[in-house]
């Protein structure tokens, strides 16, 4: 900036986008306050050396201003300061005679707080927001009036995308709805409805969107735009320095689906409880959720990998967030915020997601039967679910290894054994609850509701009446 434009703010005095800080020697306290206030507002002009109500330009001590720089440069790359840490470079200029420093600050692209308080700027100057909830849902949701995936590549073709992973795209969604409105538009005409050709804000021109290469792009596009982009599947139950089975997915967000479900698919029993009258698979019911979420609800300017980690007790995923708060998100608290709309609505469309908060009751709902356990879904720069598996996830799982066979046998007597063992509860009581029959044996709820949905349905037992009043019936004396 130069020197007439720098004269030029300070003879306007302070405003929204302005602030003055006298800071002769030192900074002053609340000048990290107009920091985070200007970045999760609409960014601004802070001035170091200027009396705030004069506009008089006193000036920062010469032999001051490296150290004032450097506290100021290191605090806001202090996380435990300012969360998400800024990078922001001080600049010092003469006017009048005088040493002053000039920083300039953009808007966000998320929130962020300072001492994990709320700042937001008004006319009247810095304020602290974090109790108005009002005011802070406001804030979050003018944060995500634009959206990284809306990004315009004008001098990218049609070319640059799989027309057959979008072909089948339509597929599975015409196969979902009948009459769907995809079913007689061409493929540029699916983008163009799905919000995936979109113009340049800047250029005018017009362009597929970095929403439309994630989802449809070939390979070799994907990694031209986003470089950083992959998805680590790790499988870690014995060696648990390393891992016993990975896989690096980098590839389009419809076939990276199927493949991080196949990885689990192969890494998980596959348990089938009741769900009203229908029996479905919790295992499937869980992992569409918590894949489709680290798919559909990344941060994509963020260069983290992506997580989706099996663990002998618990199944976790980790993804990149522009988090709407901090902390443990609760289920009848939850306030849910679309996070990549072009990217969730193609997954509605195609069955990999349902309606925008679901995923999080779906998740709970499908653990307590999968696992008898309940799920955390934790909101920060990095979103995180944790499903608790206690024995159900290690009971088939991991590469084929020399002892096979073995195992194999030895599974098939430890489950014969288990069943009797529940049979003979059963006959003792035939009132008795899972929850209790799993308490007697030490086995988790989900192991129990395992070996219960085998008799089943091999016609060993039967359950009359409701839940809470109903007993078993024994058909193997």
């Amino acid at each position: 900036m130069i020197i007439e434009e720098l004269e030029k703010l300070i003879d306007t005095g302070e405003k929204i986008d302005v602030e003055f800080k006298k800071s002769e020697n030192d900074l002053n306290k609340d000048v990290y306050e107009s920091v985070c206030s200007f970045n999760n507002r609409n960014g601004g002009h802070l001035f170091l050396g200027i009396v705030d109500e004069t506009k008089k330009i006193c000036g920062v001590n010469p032999s001051r201003i490296d150290k004032m720089i450097k506290d100021f440069t290191t605090s806001i790359n202090n996380a435990n300061k300012i969360n998400p840490p800024m990078y922001l470079t001080p600049e010092v200029y003469e006017i009048e005679g005088k040493k002053i420093i000039y920083i300039r600050i953009p808007e966000g692209t998320q929130v962020r707080r300072l001492n994990g308080r709320i700042w937001d700027r008004t006319y009247e100057g810095d304020i602290d927001i974090t109790d108005n909830a009002e005011l802070v849902y406001k804030m979050y949701a003018r944060k995500q009036s634009t959206y990284f995936v809306n990004k315009v590549y004008p001098n990218f073709g049609l070319d640059y995308l799989d027309f057959d992973v979008i072909r089948r795209a339509k597929k599975m969604a015409v196969s979902r709805v009948d009459n769907h409105a995809w079913v007689d538009m061409t493929e540029e005409e699916i983008l163009r409805s799905s919000g995936l050709i979109l113009s340049d804000p800047d250029t005018g021109r017009e362009g597929i969107t970095l929403a439309s290469i994630l989802l449809f792009g070939k390979d070799t596009t994907i990694m031209s735009v986003l470089p950083q982009y992959k998805t680590d599947a790790i499988f870690r139950v014995k060696n648990l320095d390393r891992y016993d089975d990975r896989e690096v997915i980098i590839t389009n967000l419809i076939d990276s689906y199927r493949r991080l479900m196949d990885f689990g698919k192969k890494h998980l029993n596959d348990i089938f409880v009741l769900d009203g009258d229908q029996s479905v698979s919790a295992r499937d019911k869980i992992l569409r959720e918590i894949i489709s979420n680290i798919l559909a609800h990344r941060d994509y300017s963020n260069a983290y990998t992506a997580q989706f980690v099996i663990e002998k007790d618990k199944v976790f995923t980790k993804n990149s967030n522009l988090p709407h708060g901090h902390g443990e998100l609760q289920l009848t608290k939850f306030e849910p915020f679309p996070k990549n709309p072009p990217i969730s609505k193609v997954f509605r469309e195609i069955g990999y997601a349902d309606e925008l908060g679901s995923g999080m009751r779906n998740a709970n709902k499908y653990t307590k039967l999968y696992s008898g356990g309940t799920p955390k879904f934790i909101e920060d720069n990095i979103f995180e679910i944790v499903i608790p598996m206690d024995n159900v996830a290690t009971l088939q799982v991991g590469p084929e290894n020399t002892d096979k066979e073995t195992n194999k046998e030895t599974s098939k007597e430890t489950n014969k054994e288990t069943s009797e063992r529940i049979i003979e509860i059963m006959r003792e009581t035939p009132e008795i609850s899972v929850k209790e029959i799993a308490q007697i044996l030490d086995i988790s709820v989900g192991g129990i509701r395992y070996h219960i949905n085998k008799m089943k349905e091999s016609g060993l037992i039967k359950h009359i009446g409701s839940t809470k009043r109903g007993k078993w019936i024994i058909y193997k004396e």
